[in-house]
């Protein structure tokens, strides 16, 4: 059992991988692997709505990490995406890399488990987290709940270790992911299978 972690900030060691890094370690620890992919030093360009991912299940735009995302998130069986506060929301280029992720192509990551966490220096974590998980709840993936709102406050990686609630929030989340992750192969195995949504003809963007 795998689970990617997608690192939204453009600092590859920064106060969001402490907090994925966090996480990780937690999954580990239960037996789960765990893989991070960085993508928030890097330039994606946001979806342009042509729709041709509906045939292909792939984006068009092959020179930027989405697709290799794509492929990571197929293949895993959980996902945590982490993201610095910037103006009270996500990284741009985060969010441009879900929208591409989750548009027109998210059938496959139905019923697997789904996080987000938030790195903050004061404030805007709430309404970050907020936006993150709205790519979850419609691709129907299981929102997992730490004991808190997932965030951890620090402008430095230093700092953001001295947020003791905050590194066990994360933590208590590594914990909730692995049961989910396991419970959930426990039902497959017992021959429990996931419900067959109902026709939706509704797209998420308005061409």
């Amino acid at each position: 059992m795998k689970v990617l972690l997608i690192n939204g900030s453009p600092h590859p060691k920064g106060c969001t991988y402490t907090a994925l890094s966090t996480v990780a370690e937690q999954l580990e620890k239960h037996g789960l692997s765990t893989q991070m992919l960085h993508i928030g030093h890097k330039a994606v360009r946001g979806c342009i709505a042509c729709g041709k991912c509906a045939e292909t299940g792939r984006c068009i735009f092959t020179d930027d990490p989405v697709n290799e995302g794509i492929d990571l998130l197929r293949e895993s069986d959980a996902l945590v995406v982490g993201s610095p506060v910037y103006y009270a929301g996500p990284n741009a280029t985060l969010c441009a890399f879900l929208d591409r992720v989750f548009y027109m192509k998210s059938a496959p990551y139905a019923f697997k488990p789904a996080a987000a966490v938030v790195s903050c220096r004061r404030g805007g974590a709430s309404a970050s987290f907020d936006r993150l998980n709205k790519y979850f709840t419609i691709a129907r993936m299981p929102v997992v709940s730490s004991q808190y709102w997932n965030s951890i406050h620090g402008n430095t990686p230093e700092q953001a270790l001295q947020d003791k609630e905050g590194l066990q929030i994360m933590r208590t989340l590594g914990d909730n992911m692995a049961w989910l992750v396991k419970c959930i192969a426990a039902g497959k195995a017992a021959g429990i299978d996931h419900p067959t949504p109902e026709p939706w003809e509704a797209t998420n963007f308005i061409r």
